[in-house]
C-alpha cells in the first residue's frame, strides 16, 4: 500500500531586519512596562514594610506586610480562608452572570423599540444615580438575609452599567448598513445577530470589564449587611475587634480574586480579537 502523503508546513514567514528590530522593540516595550509595575508594587510593599518596622507608622493601624502574608498562612493552614473565600467567589461570580445577562437583554429591548427606550430613558438615569447601599435595608425585607440578598444588591450595582454600554454600543452600528440590510429584506433578528451584535464585542467587553469591579462592590457591600461568612464578613468582624491583620488579608485576597477574573476576561478578549 503507498504511504500517505505528508502535507508540507507552511514555511515560517520570513521579516526584514526593521520588522524585526520592530518587534524586539515592542517585546522590549511590554517587558519594561511588566517590568514597572512589578517594581512599584515591590518598592511599595518594602517601603510600607520599612516604615513599620521602624517604628515611623503604628503597625497596629495599618497592620504591614508580614503580619498580613503571616495571616494569610495562619488562615491556609487551618482552611478556614477557603471557606470564606468560596462563598464570596461563589456570590461574585453569580451576581456578576445575573447582571451581565440582564444588562444584556434589556439592552436589546431597549434598541428594539426606539418609544420603549424614550419612556425608560429617565429611570434608566435615576436607578444609575442612586445610592445602591440605601436600598440595603429594602432588599433584606424583599428577599431576606444571606445569599440573596448579596446577590441582589450585586446585581443593582451593576446591571445598570451593563444596559447603558451595550445600549450605546447597539446605537453606534452604521445606520447605512442597517439600511443596507433592510433594502435586502433582512428581518430585524436578522440584523440584530448578524450586524448589531458583532458591532458590540468591544463594548460588551467593556462592560464586562467594568462588571467584575462592580460585582465585587456590590458583593462586599451586600456582605457589610447581611452576612455570617465571606471575606467582607471577615473584613466588618476584623475592624470590630481592631485586627487590622484580618482586614488586611481580606482585603488582599480580594485584589487577587479580582485581578484573576480581569485576567481571564482580558484572555478572552485577546482570543476574540484573534478570531476576527
Amino acid at each position: 500500500m503507498k504511504k500517505p502523503l505528508r502535507k508540507k508546513k507552511p514555511d515560517a514567514p520570513v521579516f526584514s531586519d526593521e520588522h524585526q528590530k520592530y518587534l524586539k522593540r515592542i517585546k522590549l516595550k511590554k517587558a519594561g512596562v511588566f517590568g514597572a509595575q512589578v517594581g512599584i508594587l515591590v518598592v511599595f510593599l518594602g517601603l510600607w514594610e520599612l516604615l513599620t518596622a521602624t517604628g515611623a507608622v503604628d503597625a497596629f493601624f495599618v497592620s504591614s506586610p508580614s503580619r498580613i502574608f503571616a495571616m494569610i498562612g495562619t488562615m491556609l493552614s487551618t482552611g478556614e480562608i477557603w471557606m470564606h473565600m468560596g462563598i464570596t467567589l461563589y456570590e461574585c461570580i453569580l451576581g456578576f452572570v445575573i447582571a451581565t445577562v440582564l444588562g444584556v437583554v434589556i439592552a436589546i429591548a431597549l434598541w428594539w423599540n426606539d418609544t420603549f427606550r424614550k419612556v425608560c430613558d429617565p429611570y434608566i438615569v435615576v436607578l444609575n444615580s442612586l445610592p445602591k447601599i440605601a436600598l440595603g435595608p429594602v432588599i433584606i425585607i424583599w428577599v431576606g438575609v444571606g445569599i440573596k440578598a448579596i446577590v441582589m444588591m450585586s446585581i443593582l450595582i451593576s446591571i445598570v452599567v451593563t444596559i447603558l454600554a451595550m445600549l450605546n454600543g447597539f446605537l453606534a452600528c452604521d445606520p447605512d448598513k442597517i439600511l443596507l440590510l433592510r433594502s435586502m429584506g433582512a428581518s430585524k433578528w436578522q440584523i440584530l445577530l448578524k450586524l448589531v451584535l458583532p458591532n458590540a464585542i468591544p463594548d460588551m467587553i467593556a462592560a464586562l470589564k467594568m462588571n467584575i469591579g462592580l460585582s465585587w462592590v456590590g458583593t462586599i457591600m451586600g456582605e457589610y449587611l447581611t452576612s455570617k461568612a465571606g471575606l467582607g464578613y471577615l473584613i466588618v468582624y476584623g475592624g470590630q475587634v481592631f485586627k487590622l491583620d484580618l482586614v488586611m488579608c481580606a482585603t488582599v485576597l480580594l485584589c487577587i480574586m479580582a485581578t484573576g477574573m480581569y485576567l481571564i476576561v482580558s484572555v478572552i478578549e485577546k482570543r476574540i480579537k484573534a478570531k476576527r
